[in-house]
């Protein structure tokens, strides 16, 4: 339900060297999207706090640095690691491939808390009733303490992402990019089903990207 999320946005900056929000379409060689994607801006938020009570919902993804491509060539390996902790032979394995990712990233997330309203209801007048105030001040509380439950990431696990509350002097970067289509999350039905999720003619305008609802 739209009408349930917070009306208020919460503002996270993130910065880093190097980013990878790599195009599901290109399989061979990862190549970035231009931009962060909104489940990777949700991914960065839930590093910093997560509870099983509220979702996180992308507003916009504001761009502050140009976007700049960058080369990475690096040695991976063509096998999945099997489940059942069989160990896999790197030397018959392993292949070189090319990463075109973004370098010197850095962004604003706007995002909003939802929490279904059943929720709210259920536990109004207990000791500890569940609002969407509650989460939005605890995680601005967490950033400016620099608490996460991980390391925040840009896209790879290896981009490690820093975070922080905006500035007054942080503007959008005056810059228009087309992009086509663009991958949004992977949405679960009641039955644990996974479907991925895209949104169509997207571009950052004036240097924001907006995100559906």
């Amino acid at each position: 339900n739209i009408e349930m999320i917070d009306k208020e946005i919460v503002r996270l900056k993130v910065t880093g060297d190097f980013a990878c929000f790599t195009r599901p379409d290109l399989k061979v060689e990862r190549m970035s999207y231009p931009c962060m994607t909104p489940s990777a801006a949700r991914g960065i938020l839930e590093a910093i706090l997560w509870k099983p009570e509220f979702q996180w919902i992308i507003r916009r993804i504001i761009l502050l640095n140009p976007i700049k491509f960058a080369s990475i060539k690096r040695n991976e390996i063509s096998k999945r690691q099997n489940p059942k902790g069989v160990p896999v032979e790197i030397e018959g394995n392993r292949i070189q491939r090319n990463s075109i990712v973004l370098k010197d990233v850095s962004y604003i997330i706007e995002a909003s808390v939802y929490v279904d309203e059943k929720l709210i209801e259920k536990t109004k007048g207990s000791e500890h009733p569940i609002t969407v105030v509650k989460y939005r001040t605890m995680f601005e509380r967490r950033v400016k303490k620099g608490q996460c439950w991980h390391q925040p990431c840009l896209g790879n696990r290896e981009f490690a992402a820093n975070f922080s509350l905006p500035e007054e002097t942080d503007k959008p970067l005056d810059v228009t990019y087309p992009i086509g289509s663009m991958f949004y999350d992977m949405f679960y039905d009641e039955k644990g089903k996974v479907t991925p999720l895209f949104f169509y003619d997207v571009a950052i305008k004036n240097g924001i990207l907006v995100c559906p609802e």
